[in-house]
């Protein structure tokens, strides 16, 4: 591979490095560049989204575990900063949209490519639909009038009935505003996304402060297991990787950084490092304030820890008023999450179409010369998550079944890359290694070194291990009626029904044309993880 030169220069003259970089994949520039270090960073963080998603599931995480649910934290971090070392190398030799996708056609051919791109564009759809519903979990405490189902005095809890029913109908309508945000164009949805994480990190920051502040306890409550929910006889530790399941919901997306390659200025210099700083602030802000709120809650077994969350512990604290301003910038936050997710989805369609790799492609690989925004993707992606939810109403189960199953998923996208690239090192080490590239500033790109092989191995152990815990089938998870085989085993059957369906297009498009377009994406370029022997 030809290495980018190393000066910028004008940005008249950036602008031609650039896409005469994006050109020697076969691309030409369609999506326009407007997005900088930050914007780029903020795409990974608002998806990982730790006001989001701690405030949506700590309930969860809380009821199969207790206040020791927290050490599943930092158990999760490790692993995904394992995954995130990984995929930083690979964002720096493959600054394309569609990354999980690209990187996995590159490494291991167009047929696996294919699935796992598949499963991923699969798992963003549901991811989005999940984001969308924490909203249920946040308005209704900021004021009852949120609550459309039943009326302000119906039960807002979001695995109750009339939350779960509530819960899909404000989704909905915050769909409708992401997918016009995106419609939009990358410039409007980078500003708002950008403006929604520099309010999010002010509220974390407020928050911790606030709850550290009113601590009742010390860091022996870390280790306080009262408020699990164990069967009679069973072990602690299956209730505690039960509740892992909010850490791992919580710490994906960093990759999302890479589905703007093709719109980030400097890319291959920019985005490894936004993908890792995305999940090490994420890790940090998360920490600090799962411990918080254990620290000043009022009480840890009295129910309501595992019944309303993180807003119950906010408003006890900073009283009515207080926590409601938080809980408003917590509403922002889903809000941009959500964005962020349908944003990193329409690119991970878009980059399948334009290979001819979707049905309607055409259509689906059209960007927008005007905004430069692949329109129809972004409108697909919220259609698609507003079906789920659809599909869903009245579902008590609706908020730990969907993130369960989605973040399953996700993992399972990701070993899609992880598992092609491992081999692909220990082939490379054995041919001698390879001289490593430079950025658009001149210097090296991101590199694991000689610790590529193992840190991809235990990655690869790591995220197999939660595959099977995230979809292992919990009748807790899956089936709150206790009795329904099939929504016990509901994320296996979907997870069987999507690779089944996928199997479908896929020998359609061969009997279409004969062959894959992503043939053409057979691995030119090596990791170059390995310095020359």
């Amino acid at each position: 591979m030809t290495s980018p030169s190393p000066s910028l220069g004008s940005t008249t003259g950036r602008a031609h490095h650039e896409a005469t970089d994006l050109a020697q994949f076969g691309y030409s520039q369609e999506l326009h560049r407007r997005v900088g270090s930050f914007a780029s960073f903020a795409a990974g963080f608002s998806f990982v989204s730790i006001l989001t998603t701690v405030f949506q599931l700590f309930f969860l995480g809380y009821g199969f575990g207790g206040a020791a649910f927290f050490w599943t934290w930092p158990v999760v971090f490790a692993g995904q900063l394992l995954v995130a070392l990984n995929f930083s190398t690979l964002a720096a030799r493959f600054p394309i949209s569609g990354a999980i996708f690209q990187w996995s056609s590159r490494l291991a051919g167009p047929s696996f490519g294919w699935f796992t791109g598949w499963v991923m564009i699969i798992a963003q759809i549901l991811t989005v639909a999940a984001a969308a519903i924490a909203l249920q979990a946040v308005l209704p405490t900021v004021w009852t009038g949120f609550q459309l189902v039943g009326g302000s005095g119906a039960d807002s809890s979001p695995t109750s009935p009339t939350g779960a029913a509530n819960a899909v109908v404000l989704g909905i309508l915050l769909l409708a505003v992401t997918t016009a945000i995106n419609v939009i164009g990358v410039r409007v949805m980078s500003i708002v996304n950008s403006t929604g994480v520099v309010l999010e990190i002010i509220g974390v920051v407020v928050i911790v402060v606030t709850l550290f502040l009113h601590s009742r306890r010390g860091f022996g409550a870390l280790f306080d297991t009262s408020g699990a929910a164990p069967h009679p006889g069973q072990s602690y530790l299956w209730p505690w990787l039960a509740s892992a399941l909010m850490a791992a919901y919580v710490m994906v997306g960093f990759d999302s950084a890479g589905e703007l390659s093709e719109e980030t200025h400097a890319p291959r210099r920019t985005t490894p490092r936004t993908i890792l700083r995305a999940l090490l602030v994420s890790g940090a802000g998360g920490l600090l304030l799962l411990m918080a709120a254990i620290f000043a809650a009022p009480s840890l077994d009295d129910g309501n820890l595992s019944s309303i969350g993180l807003p119950w512990v906010l408003t006890s604290v900073m009283g009515p008023v207080g926590g409601r301003i938080l809980l408003v910038d917590v509403a922002i936050a889903v809000c941009v999450c959500t964005l962020a997710v349908q944003t990193s989805g329409s690119r991970m369609v878009y980059s399948m179409a334009r290979q001819k790799a979707l049905p309607f492609n055409r259509v689906l690989g059209r960007v927008s010369p005007r905004t430069g925004t692949p329109i129809v993707t972004s409108i697909v992606v919220g259609v698609g998550a507003a079906l789920v939810l659809l599909a869903d109403i009245g579902q008590s189960a609706l908020f730990t079944a969907l993130t369960s199953l989605c973040i399953a998923m996700l993992y399972l996208a990701y070993l899609g890359v992880t598992v092609p690239l491992l081999i692909e090192r220990i082939r490379e080490a054995r041919g001698g290694g390879r001289v490593h590239g430079v950025d658009e500033h001149g210097k090296p790109l991101f590199s694991l070194g000689r610790w590529g092989i193992a840190i991809n191995a235990l990655a690869i152990v790591y995220q197999v291990l939660m595959v099977v815990n995230l979809a292992w089938p919990r009748s807790a998870v899956y089936d709150l009626t206790g009795h329904t085989w099939w929504l016990q085993w509901s994320a296996l059957l979907f997870i069987g029904l999507t690779l089944v369906v996928g199997a479908l297009v896929h020998v359609r498009n061969l009997q279409r044309d004969g062959r894959l377009a992503l043939r053409e994406l057979a691995p030119s370029v090596m990791p170059g993880d390995i310095d020359p022997a």
